[in-house]
């Protein structure tokens, strides 16, 4: 059978070229993904397809395909390859002999037993065989087959990109294992998003939760949102500057290992920390952001986007510090860091490019440790490996960044908000540079986002009390 092999053409059979005994096939293995992207598309979220943990107690031992996707193979053969465009579907048997699993390399094969002039149409013989020559899918097909000859140029289709929030959340989650509650003060949580995320955050056994604020008005919210205290510690104040300073005191004391934002502004609460000496640690203090985005393949932190607006070269030296030594403790031995501006190129009308180059030569002199650092570098640079490439920058860090260092609050929020809202990031986040981590939420995040801010805070917290001497390492 001669069908076309030009890559990007497709070429069909015409009824009078298909003679009895024909035959084609196609080779296809199965990932994950494809169990994940058929899923999607036709609804069939059985979780004998999709959770390891049910299909391991089901009698076929583990997660299988689903049965229609070895149809759907059946059907990508004669659609596109024989006999190809113009075919039209009548009829398809089929019967489902083996389980298909992640791994699995098919071959598709399809065969003609009968040809009708009448109508043009052609039964095909059709089996699918695993690697070991297994048949896990065997039928007919009955098809009315093309009658004009067809060459087209091959079809693009749209790039299929798999995210899964709740998987990535699992693992974050995951990080935490084994990892006692830490107390943690809630400042003033007035409302029901930073309220429920707290006591979300002690049902995953996160944080102990000290809720600091208004007792009269805790209790109603929580009684209005169905949010269930338990046994939680209130101590009352009386409004939100109270709350502040009593959380930072307590933070002082060594009451309590975390600090939480609740509904006051972020403000209230730094200005109150900064306030107590013993909280200091000689580091400026700087947010970080922690983002999984469906688009790359690791998480990303962003810093600083939060707390300082116009940061001096001394401080973003501290700024990066801050997010190295955090990204340490999430896991990554030796962080990749991207200093952002408008362009690559040392220039010295963009102040930020001149940072850039002092603080990678800060690095250079140890100043900066624990790190790979690189700059200036544009936003496409730093994410694509492709991009740099185009520019001719050889570069450790160019499209395997894991921090990203931006020149000043505006950017660096308006980064943060895009890749939350355009490109369905999942963001959390966290105050560094204090004695004690400090979660800042937004009115805006999710219960998840809120648990996971949590996770980090737990984190970091957990890190400081096994190096005491350094709190932030």
């Amino acid at each position: 059978m001669n069908f076309s092999t030009h890559p990007d053409l497709i070429e069909n059979v015409t009824f009078d070229e298909i003679a009895l005994g024909q035959s084609a096939r196609l080779l296809r293995t199965l990932t994950l993904a494809d169990i994940q992207a058929f899923a999607a598309v036709s609804g069939d979220t059985n979780p004998a397809h999709l959770n390891s943990d049910y299909a391991n107690d089901t009698l076929l031992q583990g997660v299988v395909a689903h049965g229609m996707w070895g149809g759907a193979l059946i059907s990508a053969l004669l659609g596109t390859q024989f006999p190809g465009p113009g075919t039209i579907y009548q009829e398809q048997v089929l019967h489902f002999a083996k389980p298909v699993r992640v791994g699995d390399t098919l071959t598709v094969m399809v065969k003609v037993v009968s040809k009708n002039d009448l109508n043009k149409s052609v039964e095909l013989d059709c089996q699918v065989l695993n690697q070991k020559g297994v048949r896990v899918l065997y039928g007919t097909a009955r098809v009315l087959a093309p009658t004009k000859k067809v060459r087209l140029p091959r079809v693009n289709i749209p790039q299929i990109q798999l995210y899964d929030p709740q998987a990535r959340f699992n693992e974050l989650l995951a990080l935490g294992k084994g990892l006692p509650a830490v107390r943690c003060a809630v400042v003033h949580p007035c409302d029901a998003g930073s309220l429920s995320g707290a006591m979300d955050s002690a049902r995953y056994g996160l944080i102990v939760p000290v809720l600091i604020g208004p007792e009269l008005r805790i209790r109603r919210v929580a009684e209005e949102a169905g949010i269930d205290l338990g046994d939680a510690q209130i101590v009352a104040v009386e409004h939100s500057h109270a709350a502040a300073d009593m959380g930072a005191a307590m933070a002082a004391r060594g009451e309590v290992e975390v600090l939480m934002k609740g509904a006051l502004h972020t403000d209230e609460l730094i200005k109150a920390v900064l306030a107590r000496p013993e909280l200091r640690t000689g580091r400026r203090m700087s947010h970080v952001f922690r983002f999984d985005i469906p688009l790359y393949a690791k998480p990303l932190l962003i810093t600083d986007a939060a707390l300082n607006i116009r940061p001096t070269l001394a401080e973003k030296m501290d700024i990066i510090q801050n997010a190295i030594d955090f990204a340490r403790i999430m896991g990554v031995a030796v962080p990749k860091v991207a200093i952002l501006s408008a362009v690559e190129t040392v220039n010295a009308n963009i102040p930020s490019t001149l940072d850039a180059a002092a603080l990678c030569k800060m690095a250079d002199r140890g100043q900066i440790t624990g790190g790979v650092l690189d700059g200036p570098l544009a936003f496409d640079n730093a994410i694509s490996a492709h991009a740099a490439q185009i520019k001719n920058i050889d570069s450790p860090v160019a499209g395997q960044a894991d921090i990203m260092a931006v020149p000043d609050l505006e950017s660096g929020n308006m980064l943060a908000k895009q890749l939350e809202y355009l490109a369905g990031a999942s963001g959390s986040g966290l105050v560094l540079g204090a004695r004690v981590p400090i979660a800042l939420t937004s009115r805006a995040d999710g219960p998840m986002n809120r648990v996971a801010s949590s996770l980090l805070a737990q984190l970091a917290a957990s890190s400081a009390r096994r190096n005491p001497s350094n709190p932030i390492l």
